[in-house]
């Protein structure tokens, strides 16, 4: 027996995704769960904003990725404005449903049917980015722009105050 065929199904999945999609980084499986984005940090030894938090919400029965940094929280309020929807944080069963993992596993894309998807511009600031591949035990690695392309997502600014640029927040 292989590894490949040890591997976990829903990370096996998002390896095929993965690389239907031309993504180029690193799958990691990590001895431990990293299901928080300090975890996951310790665990790959980098910087917690480094890490691209997959959070999925609830607008209206419809879900909603926001990839945000690890270093930040979302700021429910200032997204739902930015971009024009009523969001709530999802329930387990609804983040199951839309995307076929776990909270603590839910990779960026490879869902059982595309998912609207937002990004932190912040992420930028890192040349490697970290997310969940799918299992709370898998990370991968990316960059901003590899993130962004693989999943089509648009940036949207996560929590108020000043962006990468420098910019304050309209």
């Amino acid at each position: 027996m292989t590894d490949a065929d040890r591997e976990h199904p829903s990370i096996a999945r998002f390896r095929a995704e993965l690389a239907a999609r031309g993504g180029t980084g690193e799958i990691r499986v990590l001895p431990d769960s990293v299901h928080t984005a300090a975890l996951a940090a310790q665990a790959l030894g980098c910087e917690v904003g480094a890490i691209a938090n997959s959070l999925l919400f609830d607008a209206g029965g419809e879900p909603v990725l926001i990839l945000t940094s690890g270093a930040h929280r979302v700021d429910v309020p200032t997204v739902s404005a930015a971009i024009g929807r009523d969001l709530r944080r999802a329930k387990p069963d609804f983040v199951r449903a839309h995307t076929g993992q776990v909270i603590g596993g839910v990779s960026p894309f490879a869902h059982p049917a595309p998912v609207p998807t937002w990004i932190d511009p912040w992420l930028s600031r890192h040349p490697v980015v970290w997310a969940a591949a799918g299992h709370p035990a898998a990370v991968f690695s990316t960059s901003y722009d590899e993130l962004r392309a693989l999943t089509g997502a648009t940036p949207v600014d996560v929590e108020p105050g000043p962006q990468p640029s420098g910019e304050p927040t309209p």
